[in-house]
């Protein structure tokens, strides 16, 4: 028997429903008067989330939509995880828009694989791969030091990279896989490029912005939401509890970036979002058996590739999320996160602790 209760890190309570319901379905397609009265209110709610929001955009909506009519030219910015999944079409609408896309990639082969694929999509297409492993601070401060070399602006910081339920492992710097390449990676990437982007937005006098890929499963994190003192605890040990703080984290540094930049007078923002259930690569560690359980489902309630990359174009160049910061988005609309989400003093505890991680692989506080 199928414990659906597994789902729940992954999709929304909309979509939650639906996988009872379309698995409720299967088992009646010969006779639908067999279909009970509570099966026909969660199969209208399976279609519920193409509702639009206040923004006028939904889950169906795509990325080329909540960009349409919006100028880049002249913006550049980074994408981690550029080669896979949703990252692909952030890049590719992107630089549709006219954004130099800067392609952070853990595989340059891959990377410029893709980025020929969009050029030949999208003729005059601007964009470089660089190299960057999240899961090593190594990787990630040589990724810096190379970009600001280059001389580049920084307009947009789209920290999109990710891995998900993985069984325990350590990074190169010996601390828990998912907690170093979700989080801290994107929190030391984005502490050595802050300067940078600071200097563009002020040289441009345009908005700048970073955007955190987080996800629903931050509600389904550790009963105490971070684990401080047991982050590298491999006996209690959750594959899916460890993302799920992984990416509440990635919330919380999103707001107290936001806080922070906001004290300052400094004309960048800190969003963090939820693309969406997605079948990406991103599943790679799901077993046989919920993956054939998913995919039985996943046309019914998952979201296409331009449909998950659109919560991130939205927040990166819809000009109506202008002045925005320190929001959680779903769906291209400012959505409501676990009340532990938007917890200051948690916020200041994780960025503490994670300036503290880096700061004692690397012997300084440089930024």
């Amino acid at each position: 028997e199928l414990d659906l209760h597994i789902f729940q890190p992954f999709f929304s309570t909309c979509v939650r429903d639906s996988i009872f319901s379309s698995l409720s379905i299967l088992s009646f397609t010969k006779n639908s008067d067999h279909i009970s009265h509570m099966n026909k209110k969660r199969q209208k709610k399976m279609w519920f989330f193409g509702k639009k929001g206040a923004s006028g955009f939904s889950a169906r909506s795509t990325a080329e939509e909540v960009t349409h009519g919006v100028d880049g030219t002249g913006l550049t910015a980074i994408v981690t995880g550029a080669s896979s999944g949703i990252g692909v079409e952030t890049a590719r609408v992107l630089a549709l828009r006219g954004v130099h896309v800067v392609m952070a990639v853990r595989n340059t082969g891959s990377g410029a694989k893709v980025k020929e694929d969009i050029v030949n999509r999208v003729p005059g297409a601007k964009l470089d791969v660089m190299e960057l492993d999240l899961s090593s601070m190594d990787s990630v401060r040589k990724f810096a030091s190379d970009y600001k070399s280059s001389g580049r602006p920084l307009n947009l910081l789209i920290n999109n990279a990710g891995i998900m339920a993985c069984p325990f492992m350590l990074s190169k710097d010996n601390i828990e896989l998912q907690f170093a390449t979700n989080h801290l990676g994107h929190f030391l990437l984005t502490k050595l490029l802050l300067d940078t982007m600071k200097n563009t937005s002020r040289e441009s006098k345009r908005e700048g912005r970073i955007v955190n890929l987080s996800s629903e499963a931050h509600r389904y994190s550790y009963p105490e939401g971070v684990r401080f003192d047991k982050i590298n605890d491999k006996s209690s040990y959750s594959s899916i509890r460890a993302y799920g703080q992984s990416k509440l984290c990635n919330i919380l540094h999103a707001n107290e970036l936001a806080k922070q930049l906001k004290e300052d007078g400094v004309n960048i923002t800190a969003n963090s979002l939820h693309p969406g259930a997605i079948m990406t690569n991103l599943g790679r560690y799901f077993n046989s058996y919920l993956a054939g359980a998913v995919g039985a489902v996943a046309k019914y309630v998952l979201k296409t590739v331009p449909q998950g990359a659109a919560t991130t174009c939205y927040v990166a160049l819809n000009p109506q999320v202008t002045g925005v910061t320190g929001e959680y988005f779903l769906d291209s609309n400012i959505a409501k996160p676990l009340s532990l989400a938007k917890d200051s003093e948690l916020a200041k505890k994780v960025w503490d602790f994670s300036t503290k991680l880096t700061e004692s692989q690397s012997g300084d506080s440089s930024s």
